[in-house]
């Protein structure tokens, strides 16, 4: 009986295929970047405020326009500074005949001395009276010049071209010359930079690769495509507090999707490595003995090759050790796999798709 029941056993069947995706090890071109975060900053700030006093009679932009350099924003009552205008210029007319006929007359009295009808007393009496006239025709010559730019602010224009804020004033106002409130403040946008922080250990690879084009690149936290611009300035000094050094990157800004203030994802690109060996991320398995990845083999099983991982970049992760070019390796189904298990191919990655190297 014993005997006819060991002949009736069957084996187990084999396991079903574990299905996986996969994709190809290649070799690509891979930048080298550090990442960091990073505020925005209007390149140039200007708090306009008025230079003389008046009363306000037109806002002449809307809160929140673009404005060009030199455009009209205000314009103050104007008639006490034409009327000082005015009699600038009648006293400066006053002084100016004064000084001819004082200048005439010290002619006169020169050829005079030099035939001795008159004393020299009288001579040099004369002369000083000219020199007083021209003295005070200077005078009035700086005080039209003084009157004549007080008009001109009381004109008040934009003096960088960007967006204004918010109004302070409102037409009808008493303005006063210099006040601490200003009447708006404008922010170029374009160009704009994004100022960020790096661990100060990342100062000489940064310093080694200066003079070269340096790429930097902005991503709004919340996503979006980035902006790039290019590493302007490296401050002088690492901050003790922190530990890091400031960095900032100028951007062109054309679409104006930077916007002061905003906290955006900054990305410094030193160089591209040329032909890199990259998997996806998702393929690599972190191990007791370290890294390792399951490529396919012919048979369509999965082995293990162990794999040193030098960096990341997106959702790359360039790599050295048991791959090779062409390999395929398994990014998605690894929980289910050990050394040898078959494998059914479900789909294969694009990894044209991944994240932008």
């Amino acid at each position: 009986m014993i005997v006819l029941l060991a002949c009736s056993e069957k084996a187990p069947p084999p396991p079903p295929p574990v299905p996986v995706t996969v994709a190809t090890v290649e070799r690509r071109p891979v930048p080298f970047e550090l990442a960091a975060t990073g505020t925005v900053e209007p390149l140039k700030t200007v708090a306009v405020q008025a230079q003389v006093g008046g009363t306000l009679r037109r806002v002449a932009f809307r809160e929140g326009q673009e404005v060009k350099q030199g455009q009209v924003l205000f314009e103050l009552d104007a008639r006490p500074y034409r009327a000082a205008l005015d009699r600038a210029l009648a006293v400066l007319a006053r002084d100016r005949a004064q000084a001819d006929n004082a200048a005439q007359q010290a002619a006169r009295y020169e050829s005079l001395a030099d035939r001795q009808y008159v004393t020299a007393e009288q001579y040099e009496e004369v002369r000083t009276t000219a020199a007083a006239t021209r003295a005070n025709l200077a005078g009035s010559q700086a005080a039209v010049d003084e009157a004549r730019l007080n008009l001109q602010y009381a004109t008040i224009r934009a003096p960088i071209t960007g967006r204004t804020g918010s109004l302070l004033v409102r037409e009808g106002n008493l303005v006063r010359a210099n006040a601490i409130q200003p009447l708006v403040s404008i922010n170029q946008l374009r160009p704009i930079l994004v100022r960020f922080a790096l661990p100060a250990p990342n100062l000489p690879l940064v310093q080694e690769h200066l003079g070269k084009d340096i790429v930097v690149r902005a991503e709004a936290i919340g996503g979006g495509e980035p902006s790039e611009g290019s590493l302007s300035f490296i401050d002088n000094a690492v901050d003790t507090a922190t530990g890091t050094i400031l960095l900032k990157g100028r951007f062109p800004n054309d679409d104006g999707s930077l916007w002061p203030g905003a906290f955006v994802n900054v990305r410094l690109q030193l160089y591209v490595e040329p032909n890199a060996l990259v998997i996806p991320s998702a393929a690599v398995v972190n191990g007791q003995q370290g890294n390792f990845v399951f490529v396919i083999q012919p048979d369509s099983s999965a082995a293990t090759r162990a794999v040193t991982v030098s960096r990341t970049a997106g959702d790359f992760a360039i790599v050295s050790g048991g791959v090779q070019e062409g390999d395929r390796v398994v990014i998605d189904g690894q929980l289910r796999l050990r050394q040898g298990s078959k494998v059914q191919i479900k789909a294969a990655a694009d990894t044209s798709r991944l994240g932008a190297l």
